[in-house]
């Protein structure tokens, strides 16, 4: 993969990507109608931009509230953890652990304040109890843990805020 920082991106990348933040489902015939460019010219911009590492991944982004409806259940946490050392080593470690398990969504290394931010995705409190006392009692490294509960989600949004033509 060519490293992001050899790439130099004019407006035409910065178009294609805001219209692919927005909706990356477009077929490659309607993003070049949208860009006002060929299908082959659009194909190979594109795939350069993800070649280069500038578009990571094209997922789905499913609705937690629709799905709580469904399901009848639905939590998000927002937790804060300080951890007792802050060496690259019980960083690293806890950061492992944290990313292999699978409700937690984001993580997060922050400074200053806590080491870390995760947001946690769980069907109920004894669900996130489990997570609980999986991830930050049974783990040495955690000093400290203090969660925050979603009571209402007002803005959700994976764009990342490009340039303007």
């Amino acid at each position: 993969m060519t490293e992001a920082k050899n790439s130099t991106l004019d407006t035409v990348d910065f178009q294609l990507m805001a219209l692919l933040q927005h909706d990356a489902s477009l077929s490659n015939q309607a993003l070049a109608a949208l860009a006002k460019l060929s299908a082959t010219t659009c194909h190979r911009r594109i795939k350069r931009l993800r070649d280069e590492g500038f578009i990571e991944r094209q997922v789905a982004i499913l609705s937690p509230h629709k799905l709580a409806d469904v399901l009848g259940w639905g939590l998000t946490a927002l937790v804060e953890i300080s951890l007792d050392v802050q060496t690259q080593e019980s960083l690293d470690a806890f950061e492992a652990c944290a990313v292999a398990a699978p409700e937690v969504q984001q993580c997060w290394r922050v400074s200053p304040g806590p080491d870390f931010v995760l947001v946690v995705q769980v069907a109920d409190m004894p669900a996130y109890q489990e997570v609980a006392r999986r991830l930050f009692t049974q783990a040495n490294l955690v000093r400290n843990v203090r969660a925050f509960f979603s009571v209402k989600r007002a803005k959700f949004g994976t764009q990342v805020p490009l340039p303007s033509p």
